[in-house]
């Protein structure tokens, strides 16, 4: 397992007293959630692991000072952008394709997002679920505008969605996973066919600014597991069934569709994330335009 070479090989200048480096993570989705299972380390430092329900809760924590570094999917820095959070992109991870849809009851009379008009729609403000759904409507010629959006958190929605106090959710993995076994959700759309939006490992500027080897290690950990999670599937979806109390199956589903890894933040990849900013700009969901490349970290990969 990968408690083998966890602990950084790069050189990094231990402090005469150990400094502590605070990483926000969720528990149910991405390599942070895997390194800390795994007593990532860092020589000379501490780390204090903060679990968040999404992205735009560690991104406020990240602007209180709560957090140092996160993972989020595309949306939430660019709400945060758009609020005023001094947050740096030092890295990027593969776009979901079909790990995050859109859903609706397996007896709906719903077939195309277009007639999602006027329908009750839930998801987590300022998440992926939020761009993804933002796409799929304007592809169909409609905004978040023309539906009746419902911000819910995925635990919440879930409950909204047995109930039928909704008509579709938009969902991630593993959720999405859980959904469709337990009551053969129905998926309208998927990333297929729209434009890909990138994940994002993100620092506060101040801790980029002052501890930039740090932001390296991490990042340079975060590659070294998503090669290993990539290279030993079944070793990963043994962890995750562990460490979240996830059916091994869904699991399984899970990480059947699911894309690791860390690179930098390459001008294509700036480019795509600017797109998700200028559509929720147009479709008024954020205050101000956001401009992405002012705010990119560089980071060289060994």
């Amino acid at each position: 397992m990968m408690k083998k070479w966890i602990c950084l090989l790069l050189a990094l200048p231990l402090l005469a007293q150990a400094a502590e480096i605070k990483i926000g993570f969720q528990k149910s989705a991405g390599l942070l959630s895997m390194m800390k299972t795994q007593g990532a380390a860092l020589p000379g430092h501490t780390i204090k692991w903060i679990e968040f329900p999404a992205g735009p809760q560690m991104l406020e924590a990240l602007n209180a000072g709560s957090i140092d570094f996160g993972s989020t999917g595309a949306p939430p820095p660019i709400f945060a952008q758009a609020g005023g959070v001094d947050l740096l992109y030092v890295g990027a991870e593969p776009a979901p394709v079909n790990s995050e849809a859109i859903i609706v009851p397996k007896e709906s009379t719903l077939r195309t997002v277009a007639q999602l008009k006027g329908k009750r729609v839930a998801f987590q403000k300022g998440s992926g679920s939020h761009f993804l759904l933002a796409s799929a409507l304007q592809k169909a010629g409609l905004k978040i505008s023309d539906i009746t959006p419902i911000f819910l958190s995925p635990s919440d929605a879930r409950a909204a969605f047995v109930s039928g106090g909704i008509d579709a959710w938009v969902v991630w993995d593993p959720y999405l996973a859980s959904a469709q076994k337990a009551y053969q959700a129905r998926v309208l759309a998927d990333y297929t066919g729209l434009p890909l939006a990138n994940g994002f490992y993100l620092a506060s500027r101040k801790f980029a600014e002052q501890s930039p080897q740090l932001v390296s290690a991490l990042l340079e950990q975060v590659k070294a597991t998503g090669k290993w999670a990539s290279e030993h599937q079944k070793e990963v979806s043994t962890l995750l069934t562990q460490q979240t109390g996830v059916p091994a199956d869904i699991v399984a589903t899970w990480m059947g569709r699911s894309r690791f890894g860390a690179t930098p933040v390459t001008p294509d990849i700036v480019a795509s994330q600017q797109r998700v900013a200028d559509l929720f700009y147009q479709q008024k969901l954020i205050p101000k335009a956001v401009n992405i490349a002012s705010r990119v970290w560089t980071w060289q990969p060994k």
